[in-house]
């Protein structure tokens, strides 16, 4: 009896001195980081999008976290960007880190690829875009038809990959998502630059005698 008492007393140390580490400590570090600088707060339709992307399970197979050079440098030849810091999570609530890169990492898709075509395009059909890859096409998110209404947006797909005799539209949920991918964007500096060696001292007033 006193070594089960002891074995179960050892364990529920272990059990607290665990979450004091991965998730106590951590949350009074960073419950209250400041953005980094540039970043913006989601848009409305940005947030629409970024909940698209969770309840379509894209956080299963990419990440939002490009690593430094010098522990991966795959990464940053991979022009993934960047490492990210905490301050470029400060408006994601959770943060979509993810652990399984089965995908690229998409932290700066919004950079590499610009274009609101294109991801449309790839969402709808991903191989026509990468040959062979494994991404799941989301047809569901457009609509095959035989003409788009005036404010409809259609999807300009490689040759073949039309319906015959019909144009593909984007519905609101693929356009949501585009908009929240192409504001994964950090491009801009973690922390503010200092100024070069060489660079001229700013010269200091000297006051008026």
């Amino acid at each position: 009896m006193k070594s089960e008492t002891t074995l179960i007393g050892g364990a529920m140390v272990m059990i607290a001195l665990s979450i004091s580490a991965l998730v106590i400590v951590p949350a009074m570090e960073l419950h209250d980081i400041a953005p980094t600088p540039g970043l913006k707060p989601y848009t409305s339709a940005e947030l629409r999008g970024r909940q698209v992307y969770i309840s379509n399970g894209c956080v299963y197979c990419h990440t939002q976290q490009p690593r430094t050079k010098e522990f991966a440098p795959a990464d940053f030849k991979r022009g993934w960007g960047r490492a990210t810091v905490a301050g470029d999570y400060a408006y994601d609530s959770p943060p979509l880190l993810g652990d399984m890169r089965t995908g690229p990492d998409l932290m700066n898709i919004g950079v590499r690829q610009p274009s609101e075509q294109w991801n449309l395009g790839h969402l709808y059909e991903p191989r026509a875009y990468v040959p062979g890859s494994i991404m799941p096409a989301f047809p569901f998110l457009f609509e095959a038809k035989a003409q788009a209404d005036k404010d409809e947006v259609v999807v300009t797909l490689p040759p073949g990959y039309t319906p015959a005799n019909k144009v593909v539209v984007a519905r609101p949920e693929a356009l949501d998502l585009v908009k929240y991918l192409l504001s994964l964007n950090r491009s801009f500096p973690a922390i503010e630059t200092p100024p070069a060696a060489n660079a001229p001292a700013t010269p200091v007033p000297v006051p008026a005698k």
